[in-house]
């Protein structure tokens, strides 16, 4: 019966590390990251480099460029040239300080989102990087710069539908803060603790069972981190299958470096939890030998 109960537990505490860990990870993401403006800016900083990124900024002002032009037969020839000056301009630092100021923005968007304050899609509105591209190209005299619209032009990350969807979620997680976290750290030391405490007279009973918890709660972590990286996989699958084609490549790249921490992160505690489960298991196998060597 005792063993039994033993199986219970362990089955308990696996499955509640596998919900605890990503629920952890997930809420202490929200309130690190983001929340906080300056960390989600420097966590997208990084893809004004990104060719996904320059393509579609390139497009969707060239786009919106050529609506405002008539060149005739010309069209298709203007549409290239004034395609490749906005593309030269991706790769300056001009284009990177815009792209930075334009996601400081964006990240207003996001926190309303998470709010509830709007039923609309989150977005970056592409309208600062839009207003440094029509100054440095009128600057290089550029023809046709003048014609560029400084309008709302954005880049979809969450549709309508989804931002609806995924709000009460983050609600929750905003709630919780780093305190989930905390509670999984604290469950998984009181499960070795209690484990210690009951595991009998003798010194060694109490070590082994401690081991025991110890190597259950490891592979807790590690199978949470392995949901917790599912989670994040599905959840993209799904953001990205509700964003219009033109803008995936885009969307995928901030998604991508938005969720960098998360899948980090999940790296880490499956490693982590792995080795405290194989150096507790190894333990145990050792305190066993030793106790019958004569």
């Amino acid at each position: 019966m005792r063993t039994y109960l033993s199986a219970v537990t362990a089955a308990v505490v696996l499955v509640l590390l596998a919900v605890l860990v990503p629920l952890s990870a997930l809420s202490a993401w929200v309130d690190l990251e983001i929340d906080n403006t300056d960390r989600y800016v420097a966590a997208v900083a990084p893809l004004a480099a990104d060719p996904h990124v320059q393509s579609t900024v390139g497009d969707l002002i060239t786009d919106a460029t050529m609506q405002q032009i008539d060149a005739g037969p010309l069209q298709s020839t203007v549409r290239d040239f004034l395609h490749q000056a906005v593309m030269s301009f991706t790769t300056t630092d001009a284009f990177r300080a815009a792209w930075n100021t334009a996601n400081r923005t964006a990240h207003e968007a996001v926190t309303a989102a998470l709010n509830g304050n709007t039923g609309q899609a989150v977005t970056i509105d592409l309208a600062p990087v839009t207003q440094q591209v029509k100054r440095n190209l009128e600057g290089n005299g550029v023809p046709f710069a003048d014609r560029i619209p400084v309008q709302h032009t954005d880049i979809t990350l969450i549709s309508a539908d989804r931002a609806d969807q995924l709000r009460e979620t983050f609600r929750w997680l905003r709630a919780a803060s780093i305190w989930p976290a905390v509670g999984t750290v604290v469950f998984a030391v009181l499960t070795v603790l209690v484990a210690w405490a009951r595991g009998g007279p003798g010194r060694g009973r109490s070590g082994r069972a401690a081991l025991s918890a110890a190597a259950v709660a490891g592979a807790g972590f590690a199978l949470g981190a392995l949901v917790l990286r599912a989670v994040i996989a599905v959840a993209r699958d799904r953001v990205l299958a509700e964003v219009p084609d033109s803008e995936t490549g885009a969307a995928a790249a901030v998604y991508d470096a938005l969720t960098g921490s998360l899948r980090t992160t999940a790296w880490i505690v499956f490693g982590t939890g792995l080795a405290v489960a194989v150096c507790a298991v190894l333990g145990k196998r050792w305190a066993a030998r030793r106790r019958t060597v004569p």
